[in-house]
């Protein structure tokens, strides 16, 4: 078929907003076959191989991410019930969790402090700027919170987005060999930190270990969620970075 006719079919259903959607579902089937190809090896992460699809066929095409975004909204909506139907799992688990209430405190109070800390003091090293500071301290909040917490203390909401993908599918591609090289087999202490560290990229992937570790993981991401939007503007302010 000619290049022409290519461009002309691109153009009519880019006019669609349900392409968006669609491309979506596709490059993460595609991405998924792949994972599975691969026999469920970390570094063939589906969200991560998922991105660099869409982000390539978008830039051969020219299309615009608004455009883009008209469609793929549909996916965005459903991460709030996606979110809430994390609670069925956790409540499977509650007998546990009521047992575990204050290692699970100890665990989301320095795990947030951790991340935040950690990813500043190696920016600040590397000369980074104190709005670029700002805007890597949630970069372990799932996507929402993260970029509401960046506005509100000065950083750039946008970074912050990139940021909060990139750990995410970073701790989903080595939480799980980093757990086996530690001799952690807790599956509720590998969900916790997972959920902390890596939000709803590594809850995802702590579900396909297990049932408990996703489920702990699912409550790691909510409350650090939670936390993180009281706890770092005041940590930030300690260390006068805020805005």
């Amino acid at each position: 078929m000619p290049k022409s006719n290519l461009t002309e079919i691109w153009v009519y259903l880019a006019a669609s907003p349900l392409l968006g959607l669609s491309i979506t579902l596709a490059a993460y089937q595609m991405a998924y076959r792949i994972y599975r190809w691969g026999k469920g090896h970390p570094l063939l992460n589906p969200v991560a191989i998922a991105v660099a699809l869409l982000i390539g066929l978008l830039s051969l095409t020219k299309t615009s991410y608004f455009t883009y975004f008209e469609g793929a909204q549909f996916v965005h909506f459903l991460l709030g019930p996606a979110t809430v139907s994390l609670a069925i799992p956790l409540y499977k688990q509650l007998a546990k969790l009521r047992r575990l209430w204050l290692p699970v405190t100890l665990a989301l109070m320095v795990g947030i402090s951790a991340a935040a800390l950690s990813a500043i003091a190696t920016a600040a090293l590397l000369g980074a700027t104190p709005q670029t500071l700002l805007s890597l301290a949630p970069k372990s909040v799932t996507a929402p919170v993260a970029m509401g917490i960046t506005e509100k203390i000065g950083g750039l909401p946008s970074l912050t987005a990139v940021l909060v993908v990139m750990t995410g599918i970073i701790g989903a591609t080595l939480g799980t060999p980093i757990f086996r090289w530690l001799g952690i087999r807790d599956d509720s202490v590998r969900g916790i930190a997972m959920g902390i560290t890596s939000h709803g990229i590594g809850t995802a992937r702590a579900f396909q270990v297990s049932g408990e570790m996703g489920a702990f993981s699912g409550l790691g991401m909510a409350l650090s969620a939670f936390v993180s939007a009281a706890l770092l503007p005041w940590l930030l302010r300690m260390l006068n970075l805020d805005a």
